[in-house]
């Protein structure tokens, strides 16, 4: 007997137990005890393990497991700023990290050798297996083994119908369960459950596509975000961005051509009960151009993006930009505009930066510049109530505390700057007499007079809306979402479809009755074979009827006579 017989063929089953899956058999030639492997033998092994479902699963999990660090630790491609402030917070740690490549998971030697490898062993286990198969549906059932009483599921009884009869029979109630079905010699073959393998070869070509589809979405997606003013407008242009990233074969010349400006921001908050606060209302309208066209209306909300092409606008923030007015000591305005201020917490307490950057000369007539750290509530708790946060997200009682510098802002150098924080290593806190360092509360309308008349700045009462919007062109998405439906459906086929075999043997009795023999084979997990080869025995008895045995037959006679 070969090593490649397998269990079944020593069993007697032939044929009959093979090929109910396509998967691969596993071999031990040239390892452990087995005769020693040549080169070429073992390029062979090692491609049989890599192209083994065991290997699959195990790098499925690898990949996976990979994935946990890029979502704990910041990553360069998502937040240099993130990544910058972990490595000053964690120095013993970053020298680690950085050799590790944990900073660039996704792109990392390790990460890519990993999804590599899956990739290859999923295209080298499912091209075989997808051959094996559709020989398998060319083929016919195989014939019945010479020992049906061997096998799982198994039945028989004698009728007086004629063994052709009875296999006709056979025949009709087979196909009428949608079995396929064959005569081999004085037996009748049946399969069913094809689709089982189907589902599992589906499931793991889903699997390359989700692959494919991820690859494709990371090396071409882009993806920038813009905080827009009531009023003021977004071209869809590298400069445009607040921040922007992209994949690495992601060409600048592949943005979608459009623009759009922000008419109104509407936001409605629930104003009572244990949900006081709790948006209700979240909605940007805009008018929007593509390409040069006409200028068309729409309303973005949280999960329905404006669809523009390729491209998807999210809103995905909102916040206030007080209107403010800076004079010189002569009355001049050296500036004037909406200021947007960012949240701190969900009832929109906001802070921010003002800076005047140009325009502005101090008493001696020399060029100076001017910051105001803004402090921002829309619903005020009141003079003397101990807290300056705000008590409510809409504007019910808007106050903004000002405290004024001058200097240098240090935009000069050429270094990138937050334009929300105000740098005042350069700069001098405006003093009164004493050394009194002036903040201020304002109302809308008011004005904070700076001392020794250096000017003023007012808080207009228009206080006008931003929004953010994320602005992401994702080309591989369609193609995720479609592999993983796939997916589920081949997992699902795979699952609960069950391959099974059925034989019905039909011979002539010494006694001349027809002897009738059924039997069923399917995997091991098979567990209802037996119920469905009673209930088809059921349906044949119809036409071949239990004969009685020869003892109660004679019995019947005596009792006659």
């Amino acid at each position: 007997m070969s090593k490649t017989e397998t269990t079944e063929q020593r069993d007697g089953l032939g044929d009959a137990g093979e090929q109910l899956s396509t998967a691969p058999r596993e071999e031990t030639d040239g390892v452990l005890g087995g005769p020693t492997l040549g080169v070429v033998g073992w390029i062979r092994w090692f491609w049989r393990q890599l192209t083994s479902m065991r290997v699959a699963l195990i790098l499925l999990f690898l990949l996976s497991l990979g994935a946990v660090p890029g979502s704990l630790i910041p990553q360069t491609s998502a937040d240099e700023f993130k990544v910058a402030d972990f490595k000053k917070a964690h120095e013993t740690l970053a020298p680690l990290y950085e050799k590790l490549q944990l900073f660039d998971v996704y792109s990392s030697v390790w990460f890519s050798a990993i999804y590599i490898l899956l990739f290859v062993s999923l295209i080298g286990c499912i091209v075989p297996r997808t051959w094996q198969f559709v020989g398998q549906l060319r083929g016919l059932p195989p014939g019945a083994p010479k020992r049906l009483t061997r096998l799982p599921a198994y039945t028989t009884w004698r009728t007086g119908a004629s063994p052709e009869e009875v296999r006709e029979a056979a025949l009709g109630v087979l196909k009428g369960r949608r079995f396929r079905t064959r005569a081999a010699g004085d037996a009748v073959a049946a399969e069913k459950g094809y689709l089982r393998e189907a589902g599992n070869l589906l499931f793991h070509i889903a699997l390359i596509v989700m692959l494919v589809a991820f690859a494709w979405g990371q090396l071409f997606k882009s993806e920038g975000g813009k905080l827009v003013v009531e009023g003021d407008g977004f071209s869809n242009t590298l400069t445009q961005y607040d921040d922007f990233k992209s994949g690495s074969q992601f060409a600048v010349d592949e943005l979608e051509p459009f623009s759009f400006t922000l008419d109104s921001f509407t936001g409605t908050y629930e104003t009572s009960g244990p949900q006081t606060g709790t948006p209700r209302t979240f909605e940007a309208a805009v008018t929007y151009t593509r390409g040069g066209g006409k200028d068309e209306k729409a309303v973005i909300r949280v999960n329905e993006p404006l669809k523009l092409g390729d491209s998807k606008v999210y809103l995905i923030a909102h916040g206030y930009a007080p209107v403010v007015t800076v004079r010189d000591r002569d009355g001049k305005v050296v500036f004037t505009g909406a200021v947007p201020l960012l949240p701190i917490d969900n009832n929109l307490t906001s802070s921010g930066a003002i800076k005047v950057m140009d325009g502005y000369r101090d008493k001696n007539g020399e060029k100076q510049q001017l910051g105001f750290k803004a402090f921002f509530v829309p619903t005020f708790a009141g003079a003397g109530k101990g807290s300056m946060f705000s008590q409510f997200p809409a504007l019910v009682d808007p106050v903004m505390a000002l405290t004024g510098y001058h200097g240098s802002l240090g935009v000069d150098s050429g270094l990138p700057q937050n334009v929300y924080q105000l740098d005042t290593t350069k700069m001098k806190q405006f003093e009164v007499e004493g050394g009194t360092g002036v903040a201020q509360r304002l109302a809308p309308g008011q004005t904070m007079t700076l001392p020794d008349g250096a000017g003023s700045i007012t808080f207009e009462k228009d206080i006008k809306e931003w929004a953010s919007f994320q602005v992401t062109q994702q080309p591989g998405n369609g193609l995720a979402l479609a592999g993983a439906i796939a997916a589920i459906a081949g997992l699902t086929g795979s699952l609960f479809i069950q391959r099974r075999r059925v034989w019905v043997r039909a011979v002539r009795g010494e006694d001349g009755t027809t002897v009738v023999e059924m039997a069923g084979l399917g995997r091991s997990e098979s567990t209802k074979l037996p119920e469905e080869l009673a209930d088809l025995a059921v349906a044949l008895t119809a036409t071949a009827p239990p004969a009685p045995e020869p003892a109660e037959a004679e019995a019947s006679e005596g009792v006659e006579k």
